[in-house]
């Protein structure tokens, strides 16, 4: 790689041995990826901040023993537990201390808490055209597709990297020339009022991941007033059970005012979705049957405002079945806005529990005795049954409570029918 007299000084130790150290991994990982020189990034989101291993935490812990220190705004992904009340949701404390450790050796690095998957929704949302190093799938995706910003898939280790040095390797979806569309997918006799509930979105964006396979892929027939948490959930489903880090929607994302511009020349394959189709990625997403049900969970992404609010239109005056745990996970910035709104009384008399700061796929914070999960996140129903070794009903937000109302698992099959 060519290497700028700034690269070669980070590379020689000259300003530090923690930026050396992430530079040296930077420009391997740039050599694997047959980049040809470094370039220059303004803002990072660090998923690496979840204690998953002992290697996790020993590389945390080395780089601010060296006394590394983010040269970026940088933002963390969600943490590894509820950083201020742990302690409610049964979480061993050996655990729980290498999960804080993990959490303290990134803010000694001056990351900023912001304990979120979805920095987009938070000040940290990027511009577009904003050249940034992003770890977390669905904030990739979002990024690249909903605000057209640009950055590749960065992980755990990279992105820290990426925030001390402020450079990352001058490739993929960094250049306009691989952001261009590669294959079409084109919605036909969707029912209108489908596009208006909330679980087509997870449900087309899991149908997506599953066939676009390493390809770009450009959609038409979305609405143009898509709601930005629609495009989140679509997003979210198709990287998790997909590749896709960017998607194009024809009149909707920024990079695609029409098909031409989406495909940018690209000759491409086209494939019609209908309703058959999307009710095949439904019940995909499924992996239990029948009418058992012990918990609701929501919030992979983290919950929006919008999300939250929503909620608690939808649950207020009613109650959750004893039987059924509610669980919703957010970051801090939504549930201090709940409370100033008022509304979080409304979720919490309902019998919705709240957490923040964590991940609901990477926290131990399930019960055992819970086994049958609803949710209405693609991502959850799709990592939830290798992930966590529990069975998941997919459903709409309406099908959650009115399930976790009545204590068993209630669908609404009627808008995914023709008729």
């Amino acid at each position: 790689m060519k290497l700028n007299k700034r690269d070669q000084q980070l590379l020689e130790g000259e300003m530090g041995a923690a930026p050396q150290m992430a530079m040296r991994i930077l420009v391997q990982l740039g050599e694997v990826l047959g980049a040809n020189e470094m370039m220059d990034v303004e803002q990072v989101h660090v998923d690496g901040c979840i204690y998953e291993s002992e290697a996790h935490l020993d590389f945390a812990e080395k780089l601010a023993a060296l006394g590394a220190h983010v040269i970026l705004p940088t933002s963390l992904n969600a943490t590894s537990l509820d950083l201020h009340n742990w302690q409610a949701w049964g979480v061993n404390t050996r655990w729980a201390t290498k999960a804080q450790r993990m959490a303290n050796a990134y803010l000694a690095m001056g990351c900023t808490p912001t304990w979120t998957c979805a920095p987009y929704q938070t000040a940290f949302a990027p511009r577009f055209g904003q050249q940034i190093a992003w770890a977390e799938s669905n904030a990739i995706v979002f990024a690249n597709s909903v605000v057209g910003a640009r950055t590749n898939r960065y992980g755990d280790f990279t992105d820290i990297c990426a925030a001390l040095t402020g450079r990352v390797p001058k490739t993929g979806l960094h250049l306009s020339e691989n952001r261009r569309g590669e294959l079409v997918f084109e919605l036909v006799g969707i029912p209108p009022e489908l596009f208006e509930n909330d679980a087509f979105y997870p449900v087309f964006g899991h149908y997506l991941g599953i066939h676009t396979r390493d390809k770009i892929p450009v959609i038409v027939g979305l609405p143009p007033d898509t709601p930005q948490d629609g495009l989140k959930a679509l997003g979210a489903g198709a990287a998790s059970s997909g590749s896709v880090a960017l998607f194009h929607a024809v009149g909707v994302t920024p990079e695609a005012p029409t098909l031409k511009a989406a495909l940018g020349g690209n000759a491409a394959e086209r494939i019609q979705v209908t309703l058959a189709e999307l009710n095949d990625a439904r019940a995909d997403l499924s992996s239990a049957q029948g009418a058992q049900l012990d918990a609701v969970v929501l919030g992979s992404p983290h919950f929006s405002l919008q999300e939250c609010l929503r909620l608690a239109q939808v649950i207020e005056g009613q109650r959750v079945n004893p039987a059924v745990e509610f669980i919703v996970t957010t970051n801090r910035m939504v549930s201090e806005a709940l409370k100033a709104r008022g509304v979080l009384p409304v979720l919490v008399q309902a019998g919705v529990r709240l957490c923040e700061d964590t991940c609901i796929l990477l926290s131990p914070m399930l019960r055992p005795a819970i086994r049958i999960i609803m949710t209405n996140s693609a991502k959850y129903a799709y990592y939830t049954p290798s992930l966590l070794e529990r069975r998941v009903v997919f459903g709409s937000l309406r099908d959650c409570v009115a399930s976790a109302v009545t204590g068993r698992v209630v669908l609404d099959e009627s808008i995914w029918t023709t008729s």
